[in-house]
């Protein structure tokens, strides 16, 4: 059942974070379902400019629609990730999307506040709801290259109030990609919690949300690495910190390279182990039941995992 990003907050808010999930593919789709039915969760699902380009954006929303119908027990959002004016008016008059994100983080604080004003007044004429972003992370998010700013939580009161956002993505010190910090001797990877805090108590019941926050398991790296990969020198945001923020405000946490880690592992030892096979479907089927496996551990750890009845029947009272 596909239902609203802020029906999940409301019901999220100080107790859990719900993972908002990146899909480009059939493979991981499925994934992603089973594993959330799996563990009884609520969950995202989100799709970038970068998959609604990788073949056409129908595809995608129609093998969504497709497992909507096959999990009819699944609850979920479908988010647009990282959107540009132009795309997220585009998702906003498609009716298939319960919000959108615009990233104006890397204009002026004043641009931004106008970008995503005209996005929120669009979006809210239609019902969705709108992510923003104030501060920068540092990687790359498809085609924009990010240093590390971190969020004023004084700018943060201005910014929701101007632009009329619903929900706002945070930098305190996430990053997208693999390699999130750099190991320096003696200082713990870590996350700025004291931005988190501030941000809450001036913003007392708004959600926030975390990017750039995959694990990025050594135990994947060091597997991919085994079977011919040369992914060096990665490191992720520590799981106990995750777990932490879905407790403080923090509704929603992005995960999109840990995906892509367990796909390049699967695939990487099946054609290792089995060099014989050439069939896509060999692989796709151990790929779905461990990108499951990853989704369900995920919902564990972010607190989201046995929720489902629980807002089903919150859904209900409506």
């Amino acid at each position: 059942m596909i239902v609203t990003t802020a029906q999940l907050f409301k019901q999220a808010y100080g107790k859990y974070a719900i993972g908002a999930y990146n899909i480009n593919n059939l493979e991981q789709t499925v994934g992603l379902f089973q594993g959330n039915i799996r563990s009884k969760a609520p969950f995202i699902i989100q799709i970038s400019r970068g998959a609604r380009k990788y073949s056409d954006k129908r595809f995608l929303e129609g093998i969504i629609r497709a497992a909507d119908e096959v999990f009819p027990d699944a609850i979920f959002a479908v988010h647009l990730d990282h959107g540009d004016e132009e795309t997220c008016y585009d998702c906003i008059k498609s009716g298939f999307y319960s919000s959108v994100m615009i990233d104006a983080s890397h204009h002026e604080f004043a641009e931004n506040i106008a970008i995503t004003k005209r996005v929120v007044d669009a979006a809210h004429a239609k019902g969705l709801s709108v992510e923003a972003e104030l501060g920068q992370l540092g990687g790359v998010e498809e085609d924009i290259v990010g240093s590390v700013k971190l969020t004023d939580p004084d700018q943060a009161v201005e910014f929701v109030q101007k632009s009329g956002c619903d929900s706002l993505a945070v930098a305190i010190g996430t990053s997208h990609g693999a390699f999130k910090f750099k190991a320096e001797p003696g200082k713990k990877l870590g996350l700025h919690f004291e931005v988190v805090t501030a941000i809450k108590a001036k913003l007392p019941g708004f959600p926030m949300v975390l990017h750039g926050s995959s694990s990025v398991p050594k135990d994947e790296v060091d597997r991919i690495n085994a079977a011919g990969g040369k992914i060096k020198d990665s490191s992720g945001v520590p799981e106990e910190d995750l777990a932490k923020a879905g407790k403080m405000g923090v509704c929603k946490v992005n995960i999109d390279t840990d995906g892509r880690l367990v796909w390049t592992r699967v695939h990487r030892e099946f054609f290792r182990d089995k060099p014989e096979k050439f069939d896509l479907r060999d692989v796709g089927v151990p790929f779905m039941e461990a990108y499951a496996q990853m989704i369900a551990g995920k919902n564990e750890m972010l607190g989201s995992a046995g929720h489902i009845d629980e807002v089903r029947a919150a859904l209900a009272k409506k």
